[in-house]
């Protein structure tokens, strides 16, 4: 595993999200593998810090990830239609946001982006 190149994702359990972000942060990151830790709306889970086990187990894999596989990039992510958080996108954007500021209080020291997919199921980077 020395010479490959890894990165995380934290998002949704929705299997129309898992091609289309596996396939962008291989892209933008010129990665060989990503982890994937998946939740039903993973940023509003974060966003709220709740429910507390839930965002710890979370912490433990992406610990794994960067320490283990040596991860560079954490993003984490919402997405259009998603039933684990049935809510509007400017609502979800801004709990992105509140995740990419809650997984940088862990002290991993990498990059942590937030990402948008949207009803067309194309990633976009928003933080």
């Amino acid at each position: 595993m020395d010479d490959k190149k890894f990165v995380t994702s934290i998002n949704c359990m929705d299997g129309r999200v898992q091609i289309p972000i596996i396939k962008w942060m291989k892209e933008k990151y010129k990665a060989d593998f990503v982890d994937i830790i998946t939740e039903a709306g993973p940023n509003k889970i974060l966003s709220e810090q709740k429910p507390d086990s839930i965002v710890q187990s979370i912490r433990k894999r992406v610990e794994i990830s960067v320490k283990v596989h040596a991860s560079k990039v954490i993003a984490v992510s919402g997405h259009f239609d998603c039933a684990g958080n049935p809510t509007d996108k400017e609502t979800q954007k801004m709990q992105i946001k509140d995740s990419v500021e809650a997984i940088k209080s862990w002290g991993f020291n990498v990059q942590v982006i937030g990402l948008w997919i949207d009803n067309r199921w194309i990633v976009h980077e928003i933080v």
